[in-house]
């Protein structure tokens, strides 16, 4: 196909959740990178903090392209590239690029956490645009059988939480609770969790009275082995601390505005709780959910709108008003 000089995207000038949709050039290729364009991209929670500059740990610059959750075709590669071919499916995560000589890189498992590593968003526009260059490391194969609209929102919501749940250590038939369950990041948690037997079979209301005592009531009355903390609640992950079994394990994901939490030492000393944060997965992370995806394990519901839709989708995305995930056609 022939490759545009200009594109559209969704762009902020100022911190705020104020975009607009503008033309601006497709990046230029590098020799070890693929150009790939991004057929539907995810929407994420994590994008509006992004927008609102309210993440401590992240240096935001302007203008901004936000999102981190793509999924297209290959249409150009570099010199360099040897993996790749165009017309392959790709999927795009916030990694761009990795060092591959830091400490963590050389650690295995932990190729996530380069010390060097360049992000969308952060170091480079992000997938709320038609067109994005990737180094060919960072680039997720796809196989052919895969449907694009489901593969987007994979690439941030699902493996997080895919990774989320092995680092709460719980074995096939241990009980592992999943607070936020009704969400996007939670419809994947659900279903990664019970192809692994895990046991996620009970619905319970948080925002009715007696959580705690509820959540063990239904656990053999000694709570979940694991929790998985998606809600973007503090109280949600205060609370985890108090219903999780002696020696369990809480592992925090979800992004709240109030990054403070408030828990009694004496409860995680003396019942040896673990408390385990994460964000996305590595390369491995990534392989092993693109082939529950591509076997059919796992069929995340989503709700496909436009690009210029783009205004909308936030607004009901912090009016707590989306239900599974919001996959934009970036041709619309």
């Amino acid at each position: 196909m022939e490759i545009p000089k200009k594109q559209k995207a969704q762009v902020i000038t100022e911190f705020g959740l104020n975009v607009k949709l503008q033309e601006i050039d497709v990046p230029e290729l590098k020799s070890d990178q693929v150009l790939v364009n991004i057929l539907y991209t995810g929407v994420c929670h994590t994008d509006i903090c992004f927008m609102e500059n309210a993440l401590s740990t992240k240096k935001m610059s302007l203008p901004m392209v936000a999102g981190h959750e793509g999924a297209g075709k290959v249409v150009a590669i570099g010199k360099d590239v040897k993996n790749f071919k165009i017309g392959d499916k790709v999927g795009v995560k916030i990694i761009n690029r990795i060092c591959g000589y830091c400490e963590n890189c050389h650690t295995s498992g932990r190729d996530n956490n380069c010390e060097n590593q360049e992000e969308l968003i952060t170091n480079k526009f992000g997938t709320f645009q038609q067109y994005i260059t990737i180094a060919e490391g960072e680039a997720v194969k796809l196989p052919e059988n895969v449907d694009l609209k489901k593969a987007a929102p994979l690439m941030c919501a699902g493996i997080t939480v895919y990774k989320g749940l092995k680092e709460t250590n719980c074995q096939s038939g241990e009980i592992v609770a999943i607070s936020g369950a009704s969400g996007g990041l939670g419809s994947f948690a659900i279903q990664f969790a019970k192809n692994s037997d895990l046991g996620a079979d009970h619905y319970l209301d948080a925002s009715k009275p007696d959580l705690i005592k509820r959540v063990q009531q239904i656990s053999n009355g000694r709570g979940p082995h694991g929790v998985l903390v998606v809600a973007n609640a503090i109280k949600a992950f205060e609370d985890a601390l108090e219903y999780v079994r002696n020696y369990g394990v809480v592992v925090a994901i979800g992004v709240p505005n109030q990054n403070e939490f408030k828990a009694d030492l004496m409860n995680i000393i003396g019942r040896h709780l673990t408390i385990k944060g994460t964000t996305l997965g590595n390369r491995q992370d990534f392989k092993e959910g693109v082939a529950l995806l591509a076997k059919g394990k796992i069929d995340i519901p989503v709700e496909v709108r436009g690009l210029s839709e783009l205004p909308e989708i936030i607004e009901r995305i912090n009016n707590g008003q989306i239900k599974g995930r919001v996959v934009l056609d970036t041709s619309k």
